[in-house]
């Protein structure tokens, strides 16, 4: 039924993007914004018979009003789009799932399920201008698994003989192994960084965040993929 709002929408001439019953229809100004939210809202409700959700639409500038998870922002004149923040939230919370100390799988288990979900999450959002976030998530990632790796070697002899075989002097690894620090601060500890490097998790399977979206910008750019059309105003319907 809503492929008839597509054909009303492009005979009328409009710039829109539609996912399921989520309607972005793309203006030049605030005014053209509201004739637009008015004559789409009629053909809805009197043409399809469909009921317009009032709590979600909204005539507002194209920074303000996210999509599908997405956001725009200017830059240098330009438009560029971003992560949603509550996408972001989200990724983390699944993350968290994923790093948790209370899933008890190996270590190889744990990097293959984060490598099928990261892969999948990474191509969705390669449509991001934002790099610095995808090099802050492997950060933070790395982290997570320090941090289980620590918890998985019980005990102060254990963690101990596992720092000194991952090239830590022997005194040092002694005195961090009885430390009483959480977890936490000893996973952004720079002793663990030393320890397990990023060299490390790469050598345990671990896909980068960071590279899997250079990869996909990069096989986007020699398509011929473009950025994103400039918009100015939006209305929801």
């Amino acid at each position: 039924m809503l492929d008839d709002l597509d054909q009303e929408l492009a005979s009328r001439g409009h710039h829109f993007v539609r996912y399921g019953d989520d309607l972005m229809i793309y203006v030049k100004s605030q005014r053209a914004g509201e004739r637009v939210m008015a004559s789409t809202r009629r053909f809805v409700e009197k043409k399809l018979k469909l009921k317009v959700n009032e709590a979600k639409s909204a005539v507002a500038p194209a920074t303000a009003r996210p999509f599908l998870s997405f956001r725009f922002f200017r830059r240098e004149a330009e438009v560029k789009v971003r992560l949603d923040p509550k996408a972001l939230k989200a990724v983390k919370m699944r993350l968290r799932r994923l790093t948790g100390r209370n899933w008890r799988v190996s270590m190889p288990v744990r990097i293959a399920a984060l490598n099928r979900f990261t892969r999948g999450w990474t191509a969705y959002f390669a449509l991001v201008d934002t790099p610095s976030l995808f090099a802050q998530l492997d950060g933070w990632l790395r982290r997570r698994l320090r941090q289980v790796r620590w918890e998985e070697w019980k005990g102060w002899r254990a963690r101990a003989r596992n720092l000194c075989a991952l090239g830590i002097p022997a005194p040092t690894a002694y005195s961090w192994s009885v430390s009483r620090k959480g977890c936490w601060r000893i996973a952004g500890s720079g002793i663990l960084s030393r320890a397990l490097p990023n060299a490390y998790w790469q050598a345990q399977g671990l896909r980068s965040l960071s590279e899997s979206y250079r990869c996909l910008r990069d096989a986007r750019r020699t398509a011929g993929c473009g950025p994103a059309c400039p918009v100015v105003w939006e209305g929801s319907g």
